[in-house]
């Protein structure tokens, strides 16, 4: 493997890409003109195109030898036809990838009651948002029976870091579930994703799933609280749900209204990651260091 082709260049792939760049010859597919002297500085060679537009990407067929496939699907709709055309555009010419790895949602799995669960667990989406995933991933899921090309999927949930954090949410006071109300949630750190997605190019098995979660077994109003103490800031007041749908954004709300705890082992064991952020408080921990950081040199927090 020589040659990477990094799609959707936000945050997550950001972390990935200077890691990248030190071992491949790696091409990201980027919409904006000022994005691409960003990438350059990183050893990243842009390329402009955008998924909305089949006719903007036919540079990228036969390029690389594996794909790293980040972008989201887009905002309406119960399918996901940005994945349908990048893989249009790669199969063209009859020359594919060898390797695709696709960042999906762990909310494809839907409401499952607060049980633990693993890769196992059908996927019964809740919102037109996890149907669209859903939809991504059946496209990419298909491609090692249908093309020959390996896949993975990597399951996400809630993604934070040090600049990832609720912080604007506590300080507006927007409230949490009562205790006996609230739902099981699940992190990793956004650095700790891009190393995951990196891992799954060598260790990942063609076709496989994986919950790319970490070990915390936390509920959403726990974590909010843990939040608010790292940071000095008052804790968010509780509420029952009938109290609670009258202060939140519906957006919001879809977040409270599924509940279930992640399995990692496979993570752990298929693709030998040790985490560097364990648990939410390792990484409250690193994000409040950087905190403290950035107060004594002056800079914004």
């Amino acid at each position: 493997m020589k040659r990477i082709l990094v799609v959707g260049c936000g945050d997550v792939a950001q972390r990935a890409l200077p890691w990248l760049a030190r071992r491949f010859r790696v091409f990201a597919l980027v919409r904006r003109p000022e994005a691409a002297a960003r990438l350059r500085a990183l050893g990243v060679c842009p390329l402009m195109g955008d998924l909305d537009d089949l006719r903007s990407l036919g540079r990228i067929a036969g390029l690389a030898d594996a794909v790293l496939h980040f972008a989201p699907p887009p905002g309406e709709g119960r399918s996901d036809p940005r994945t349908r055309r990048l893989l249009a555009a790669l199969s063209r010419r009859g020359s594919l990838p060898q390797q695709l790895i696709y960042i999906s949602t762990t909310g494809v799995y839907g409401d499952c009651g607060g049980a633990a669960i693993d890769e196992r667990q059908p996927c019964r989406p809740g919102n037109a948002r996890a149907m669209r995933r859903i939809d991504a991933e059946r496209q990419v899921r298909a491609l090692p029976r249908r093309l020959g090309v390996r896949t993975c999927v990597l399951r996400a949930p809630g993604i934070y870091a040090a600049d990832r954090l609720p912080l604007e949410r506590l300080r507006r006071g927007d409230p949490v579930l009562c205790a006996d109300e609230d739902v099981f949630t699940n992190h990793i750190h956004a650095d700790d994703l891009a190393r995951l997605a990196c891992l799954a190019l060598f260790r990942g098995r063609s076709a496989r799933v994986y919950n790319a979660v970490d070990d915390t077994d936390l509920r959403m109003g726990d974590y909010f609280d843990r939040v608010a103490d790292a940071f000095d800031l008052p804790r968010p007041e509780r509420l029952d749900r009938a109290a609670i749908i009258r202060r939140l954004s519906p957006m919001t709300l879809s977040f409270m209204s599924e509940s279930r705890r992640i399995d990692n082992r496979r993570i752990l064991g298929e693709l030998r990651v040790a985490l560097r952020y364990p648990t939410i408080d390792a990484g409250l921990r690193a994000a409040r260091a950087v905190a403290r950081q950035s107060d004594t040199s002056g800079a914004p927090v």
